[in-house]
């Protein structure tokens, strides 16, 4: 069943008032940037690195989601960003499954960095003004900012007004300032202390709050302006106050104090007790954002439908601003269990890997769009593909350079949520840009094939004229069994000239294609129309195919109508005369639950067609259904003295090319080769013999052949194309 988009749910941007860019997406994004990692490690990072070092570090981290929020511009000037975020981007750019599979994780990172910020709060408020219960200050706290976020996302910006402005207080306070002692500044830090990639590490999540301002997408006035201009300003001011506190800092304190003293702003401050608001201020900030963001994903996810269907009702909305109040609730429940644990340190570092992926995603998301340049994508912030690339291998880097542990937990999380959702087959009605991967994929490999077919790699890409699946169902099961997945094969049917349309043809393309995948066989689909079948599949061999990907054997069942007969055999002899190889499958109904166990290939020698039917036998008795059967080389001499030369030049050969066969000689002792082959072959499986090449007198020697396989079972007649070396492809 298809999935409803979220914006069917969601009221358009012009009749509903919205959040403005300010308020909306610089204010919380700014405020995540400038959070506790400020105030209490950023004299810990310039005191280990110095001025100059941090300013390098400042720069790096930056940059990396300087370019993140490039890509999110670029996704967000392309199409209107619904409720959800990152989540909408990624799936409309990468399809459900990707957007499931990050959104879901993205869900729990944020709603569980609510009782860390709380946590953290309550933890400084015992530290400032002694023993009260940590535990109960958080819970008080966590409801607190849980029912601004369910009375109104507008009350809990406007909330975060206030906050930024004591944390505007906190910085005029610092710089206004003065030093602790006389200091010597050091350009890049002291001997003995913390490396420069540590310290990088430690400081880079401060600079990781881009995504604050994307969350509230759903409920923007205008989020393809609000977005970029918002989370660009945000990332611009928030690079100009990282650059100029440093030099404070190195000026005022000496290294190992700045080591040494977590505090150390609130003492070089000109009032110290605007520092402790600042970080005050900061923790309940970044806990509005996330329990503001935390619902929206979820009411997203809900209404895609990735969640499972009894958890639709998460995708309900209230108000004119259709908030998520029952996703707030639902997040509440999960934050306030988390307080009561209380320790999050174990999960922590999992939780920054859960954004840092997002931040990676949303990158390969922006750089697949720029690189595939479809004409659907036309993004009026255009970023150039490379751009994208460079900030996911920045995120990529920086993810291992933090916690190796944690990247590869979240990875696997990530792929095991992917694999949930692949399983269910969820279907879009959005488009994304996954067919404009494999487009450029296929392309490149075609021109990477050329013309000219490697034996080392040949495998037969068959045409197979089976009609109606319905049918001759046995000879797709042999294709099938043939390909096992790894080559190709089309299912080909050629329907009387004016009996239907084109659109009738390609609705009867896609029955049959349904058909086929409900019963797991992988196989392209063509129907033709033609006055005479028989001509129809002469101009479908000649015309079908891409590049060097075209049908270069034949597949057809046994001719039953005597009166065909002709055209039937001018049909063989035409497709010899095209170089392609025949296969005509005479097929003998067996017992569903009789095992295969016996593949007779009756030998006349490598060349010709011996190659291809010994290719044959081993390509059939790989697959699952005749895994278990053994190949038996049977060959006719005319007597026991031309027995013994014969088994010992065959096992020569068999041991050469590596084949797994039991050798069987024959002696003819005056029977005829019917005879033989009748008595030989009557409880084989499967069997496989050679045609001769068609001459004036083909219909006669057809009509032998038929005569001679009547009472065999499954017999396959192999005819090989003349153009192609096929003992090569069994000495490689």
């Amino acid at each position: 069943m298809p999935l409803k988009t979220s914006s069917t749910a969601v009221t358009t941007p012009a009749d509903k008032a919205g959040l403005g860019m300010f308020g909306g997406v610089f204010t919380p994004s700014l405020l995540t940037i400038l959070g506790v990692i400020m105030y209490l490690r950023f004299g810990w990072v310039v005191g280990n690195v110095g001025l100059f070092g941090t300013w390098l570090i400042v720069t790096m981290a930056v940059s990396i989601t300087f370019l993140t929020t490039l890509s999110i511009c670029a996704i967000a000037t392309d199409r209107v960003v619904r409720t959800g975020g990152a989540y909408f981007m990624i799936s409309r750019s990468l399809g459900i499954e990707t957007g499931g599979a990050v959104g879901i994780p993205l869900y729990f990172a944020q709603a569980l960095s609510v009782a860390l910020y709380t946590i953290g709060f309550a933890e400084s408020v015992v530290n400032a003004f002694g023993p009260f219960n940590q535990t109960y200050i958080a819970l008080i706290v966590t409801i607190l900012v849980a029912v601004l976020a369910i009375t109104s996302a507008e009350i809990a910006i406007k909330a975060q007004y206030f906050i930024m402005a004591i944390i505007a207080l906190s910085l005029v306070s610092l710089a206004f300032g003065s030093p602790l002692e006389v200091t010597q500044l050091e350009p890049w830090g002291t001997d003995g202390g913390e490396s420069f990639w540590t310290v990088f590490a430690v400081f880079f999540p401060a600079v990781t709050g881009i995504m604050a301002g994307v969350n509230m997408s759903g409920d923007l006035k205008e989020p393809t302006k609000a977005i970029p201009t918002g989370t660009l300003a945000a990332v611009g001011v928030g690079y100009l106050i990282y650059m100029a506190l440093p030099f404070f800092l190195a000026t005022r304190a000496d290294a190992n104090t700045l080591v040494e003293n977590p505090l150390i702003m609130q003492q070089i401050a000109f009032w110290g007790p605007s520092i402790l608001l600042g970080i005050w201020g900061a923790t309940l900030s970044s806990a509005i954002g996330s329990i503001l963001g935390a619902p929206r994903i979820l009411q997203a996810l809900a209404r895609d439908r990735v969640l499972p269907r009894w958890l639709s009702f998460l995708g309900k909305g209230s108000g004119p601003n259709n908030e998520p109040r029952i996703g707030t609730a639902i997040t509440l429940g999960i934050v306030t269990v988390a307080v009561m644990v209380g320790d999050l340190n174990l999960i922590a570092p999992v939780l920054s890997m859960f954004f840092l992926t997002t931040y990676l995603v949303l990158n390969i998301a922006a750089g697949v769009e720029g690189f595939l340049d479809s004409p659907s994508f036309r993004p009026l912030f255009a970023v150039h593909w490379s751009f994208s690339l460079l900030g996911a291998l920045g995120c990529l880097a920086v993810m291992f350079l933090i916690n190796p542990v944690a990247t590869i937990v979240a990875g696997l999380i990530v792929a095991m949520i992917f694999l949930w959702i692949q399983r269910r087959e969820l279907k879009s009605t959005w488009g994304d840009a996954r067919r404009g991967i494999w487009m450029m994929l296929l392309r490149t490999s075609l021109f990477q094939l050329g013309h000219h077919p490697d034996p080392r790699t040949w495998r037969p890409h068959m045409l197979v004229l089976s009609g109606a699946p319905t049918r001759r169902w046995g000879l797709i099961e042999l294709a099938d069994g043939l390909n096992r997945n790894r080559g190709l094969f089309t299912i080909a049917s050629i329907l009387p000239m004016d009996s239907r349309s084109i659109r009738q043809q390609q609705q009867m393309e896609k029955s049959i294609n349904d058909y086929l995948q409900e019963r797991n066989i992988q196989a392209l689909v063509r129907v033709l129309t033609a006055q005479d079948p028989f001509v129809g599949v002469e101009r479908l061999v000649e015309i079908y195919g891409l590049g060097p990907i075209v049908p270069d054997t034949v597949l057809l069942g046994n001719n039953e109508t005597p009166e065909n007969r002709s055209s039937y055999c001018q049909l063989i002899h035409a497709l010899h005369r095209a170089e392609r190889n025949v296969i005509i499958y005479r097929e003998k109904s067996q017992p569903e639950s009789k095992q295969h166990h016996q593949i007779d290939v009756w030998w006349g020698g490598l060349h010709a067609n011996g190659a291809l039917m010994m290719i044959l036998a081993e390509l059939l008795r790989d697959s699952m259904e005749w895994r278990s059967a053994q190949i038996y080389l049977k060959l006719v001499v005319p007597d026991q003295s031309a027995a013994a030369t014969a088994k010992q030049n065959i096992n020569v050969l068999v041991q050469t090319l590596r084949i797994d066969a039991e050798i069987c000689i024959l002696v003819a002792e005056g029977r005829s080769f019917d005879e033989i082959l009748s008595e030989s072959s009557r409880n084989a499986d499967q069997v496989i013999l050679g045609i001769a090449e068609p001459n004036e007198n083909f219909c006669d020697y057809y009509a032998s052949i038929e005569e001679r396989i009547h009472d065999l079972p499954s017999t396959m007649l192999v005819l090989a194309a003349p153009s192609f070396a096929f003992a090569e492809v069994l000495k490689k």
